[in-house]
């Protein structure tokens, strides 16, 4: 396990069919290019994110300044089809957050989500014991992805995200035991 307290929120990450690497403010229309779809966002708590204007102002601007944003690009076509992000590190408690999540409709259903939430999670793991989910309570679609690769639900609670406060549905992953005892060692 690397250094408890520094989470490295900039990784390039490979994977068999999509990288992960850095959100950069030159990526704004490849990444709208795969957010303008209406069905995306159709039970997000935020629906209207396909709007340019909407998209530009609320999501793309806080991705650019968070620290841990990344886009997925299809290693086969070097297009950008997604965006995720790693959000509220806890060093004392070795947690971390994954989410502001999507991909384009042309890679919904297969292995993409699964492959860039393993590549996610790995690398959290790296300094993180467990990696919580936040998910619009009646995305019923992203609570059935997150539960499919093994998200445990915790809790429904407020949440406030870019000033406005909705209901979120907690999900969480914990480290695999090895790592945890790899991790316990290394103390």
């Amino acid at each position: 396990m690397n250094n408890p307290r520094i989470f490295d929120f900039k990784p390039s990450i490979v994977g068999n069919s999509i990288s992960l690497r850095p959100l950069y403010s030159e990526d704004f229309e490849a990444l709208y290019a795969a957010a303008a779809d209406p069905l995306i966002w159709k039970q997000h708590p935020h629906p209207l994110r396909y709007q340019r204007e909407v998209f530009e102002s609320g999501f793309f601007a806080s991705a650019v300044a968070s620290p841990g944003a990344l886009v997925v690009v299809e290693n086969l076509s070097g297009r950008i089809i997604g965006s995720s992000r790693f959000y509220d590190w806890d060093a004392d408690h070795q947690e971390v957050a994954i989410g502001f999540t999507f991909l384009s409709r042309s890679h919904w259903g297969g292995q993409t989500n699964r492959e860039m939430k393993q590549l996610m999670l790995a690398h959290a793991f790296r300094w993180a014991n467990t990696v919580w989910f936040h998910v619009g309570i009646n995305n019923i679609r992203s609570r059935k992805a997150i539960e499919k690769i093994g998200g445990e639900f915790s809790h429904e609670a407020p949440l406030a995200i870019n000033g406005v406060t909705n209901i979120y549905a907690f999900y969480r992953i914990k480290a695999p035991d090895h790592l945890l005892n790899e991790s316990v060692a290394q103390l």
